[in-house]
């Protein structure tokens, strides 16, 4: 039997030795690279007794708490550790912060703080911050702001730094910017948190004021800006600063390359997206299930599925939103057979379709006009895979059912749904009933969208279109005046084309673009 060493933490020559004497240890610290490998070694931790031991258990929980590890198995063995140390808390607390479960790491803060005769330390305090900023729970993490400043732990620079990224994450600015100072942090951590914060509240300006100013910028600062900029919309600007980045010659990151994919996605710009892609294949950027799914979703926008299906169909590991990926923009390309077919091959997979699955198929249904088909994706979504519709599913099945007419089923729908309809599920039943000239629901239909935004300029447009196509011009008129009233504009339609590797955006009606005199020119002759 391995006797039990004490729950202080002994130092590191000690431990070394201790794990040198193990076998079983040493096999733990070189050879385990796995859950499987851990499970096995633990066995035997448990059958000659050394899984008593405070060292041994503390090494198991290192494992179980690391990326290859699992949360739940952790906890199991934390649970039958009958003396946890400092690092064991700091290890359980740690690993369920960067979890899907960060609540669990705050309430085992607590049970350290009441029930352990082992105190917090400066290294304990980073996970629960990062915890809280998980969960959008910045107004309870200042509470134990004020905790780490009456224990005079506020000029620590890690508690410094998440404590900052706590604030900035939940959008609380005004007191990340109380701890955060511009004029004398030299921090790059600190920097980055404020940068990311400020784009995610839509403050772009000042974001791109801060990292102008950085005194040193990493690779995360300055993907940090271009995410930034391709969260506001901002994609050329992205673009743009990538190319300041590649003549800085600084090495992006595989998360860089995701939010340029996603800004060539939304531009249409396929030079610049392919561009991309070559420079990930040719800088060997890890193709993780997050950039598959990127260069998948860029080629479906730029509408190059042939490219897009090749991804999709040569990537050596597929997650489930590179399917997702791939039956939506089948769908939104024309290939709606193609996506149903797709859906079956994921049902025969070893994955389970979710939500964004049935949006995709159900798009495909409605592009096709494909009613029973769509109810029976509807009807399995909720009985075999237990997924509570959303209300893009129901708008869904709405689009469906107005496209081929049956438009009272789709009315009867909206008004029975668990779900409050939005302004836009009845956008889609006003659209059909313009299709099919039901001029009674349309008006049912405007009446709630403009219950739900007033200044919803789609209702009195399409109200608009079905008394014209009826030859009620009068009505016509009135709508387009009551817009005019209450000074509701619509918004232009706008057309991006990518020409010389360059996108131009056209706005319609528009005599501000650098050469509307040729343009014009040449559409009048």
């Amino acid at each position: 039997m391995i006797p039990c060493c004490c729950s202080q933490t002994p130092s590191s020559t000690s431990i070394s030795k201790f794990i040198s004497d193990q076998p079983y240890l040493t096999m733990l610290e070189k050879h385990c690279t796995t859950m499987t490998d851990l499970q096995k070694i633990h066995a035997q931790f448990i059958k000659i007794g050394l899984a008593k031991d405070t060292i041994a258990a503390s090494r198991l929980l290192a494992f179980c708490a690391s990326p290859a590890g699992n949360m739940d198995y952790a906890y199991m063995v934390f649970t039958q550790i009958q003396k946890p140390n400092l690092f064991i808390w700091n290890t359980i607390i740690r690993g369920f912060s960067q979890s899907s479960s960060p609540q669990i790491a705050i309430s085992l803060f607590i049970d350290m703080l009441v029930t352990s005769p082992i105190q917090p330390q400066r290294l304990t305090y980073p996970s629960v911050f990062k915890a809280y900023s998980q969960l959008g729970q910045a107004c309870y993490g200042a509470q134990l702001h004020g905790r780490v400043i009456k224990l005079g732990l506020e000029c620590d620079p890690f508690i410094r730094n998440t404590i900052i990224y706590m604030y900035a994450n939940c959008g609380f600015l005004s007191e990340a910017r109380l701890v955060f100072d511009e004029d004398l942090e030299y921090d790059v951590v600190a920097w980055n948190s404020m940068i990311m914060g400020l784009s995610k509240c839509g403050e772009v300006g000042e974001s791109r004021r801060l990292f102008d100013k950085m005194p040193l910028k990493n690779s995360v600062s300055w993907n940090s800006m271009i995410s930034g900029y391709v969260r506001n919309g901002m994609f050329i600007e992205a673009l743009e600063l990538f190319g300041k980045m590649q003549e800085e010659r600084i090495k992006p990151s595989e998360y860089t390359m995701v939010s340029l994919l996603n800004a060539c996605g939304s531009l249409g710009a396929i030079r610049q997206g392919k561009w991309i892609h070559d420079y990930i294949r040719k800088n060997g950027i890890e193709l993780n299930v997050l950039a598959i799914t990127a260069i998948i979703d860029m080629y479906c926008k730029c509408g190059s599925i042939n490219e897009a299906l090749d991804v999709f169909e040569t990537a050596t590991q597929k997650g489930l939103s590179c399917w997702n990926s791939m039956i939506l923009g089948l769908a939104m390309n024309g290939c709606e057979e193609e996506a149903t077919e797709l859906f079956s091959r994921l049902e025969s997979s070893n994955l389970t379709p979710d939500e964004v699955s049935f949006i995709g198929v159900l798009t495909a249904c409605k592009h096709t006009g494909m009613v029973d088909k769509a109810k029976d994706y509807f009807s399995i979504m909720k009985e075999l895979y237990k997924i509570n519709p959303s209300i893009r599913h129901y708008s869904c099945i709405v689009d469906v059912l107005g496209q081929a007419g049956r438009l009272e089923e789709a009315e009867h729908l909206i008004e029975t749904m668990p779900i409050n309809p939005d302004a836009i599920i009845w956008g889609s039943l006003l659209s059909a009933c313009k299709k099919h000239g039901n001029i009674e629901m349309a008006r049912r239909a405007a009446k709630h969208m403009l219950e739900l935004d007033p200044s919803e300029s789609c209702a009195h447009v399409l109200m608009s279109g079905v008394y014209a196509d009826s030859k009620q011009f009068e009505e016509a008129t009135m709508e387009r005046l009551s817009m005019k009233e209450k000074r509701i504009k619509k918004e232009p339609g706008c057309s991006l084309i990518e020409v010389d590797g360059e996108v131009h955006e056209f706005v319609a009606a528009e005599r501000l673009h650098h050469r509307a005199h040729e343009i014009y020119s040449l559409l009048n002759d």
